[in-house]
């Protein structure tokens, strides 16, 4: 169970177990980069931008989770994302969170 909430409704926190994280670091590829650009010339959304970003948040959120995992969770609540780029073109993207052991209320 995960919510960027700071509770789960109908559970109680029994044991809090700290923050947890996932972090991956990515750059753009000078392919995506050309075919990027062409989109942008042309308008809307582009969508090779928008894929790059969908699956460097979701590998961040899966290292969360696996690492909540490793400290024994079955929750964690509080969830943020934060991105920062590290140098020109290469973007770091960081999801964290409270590890929390929940129960049914």
């Amino acid at each position: 169970m995960i919510t960027t909430s700071i509770g789960l409704e109908g559970h109680r926190v029994v044991r809090h177990l700290g923050v947890v994280r996932g972090i991956t670091v990515r750059s753009r590829s000078l392919l995506g980069n050309v075919a990027g650009g062409l989109q942008a010339l042309l308008g809307g959304q582009i969508s090779i931008y928008v894929e790059l970003c969908e699956k460097t948040r979701e590998e961040a959120f899966q290292l969360m989770i696996q690492h909540a995992n490793e400290r024994g969770a079955n929750a964690i609540i509080n969830v943020r994302y934060d991105a920062n780029e590290v140098m020109n073109g290469i973007t770091e993207v960081l999801a964290y969170g409270t590890a929390v052991v929940v129960e049914k209320a």
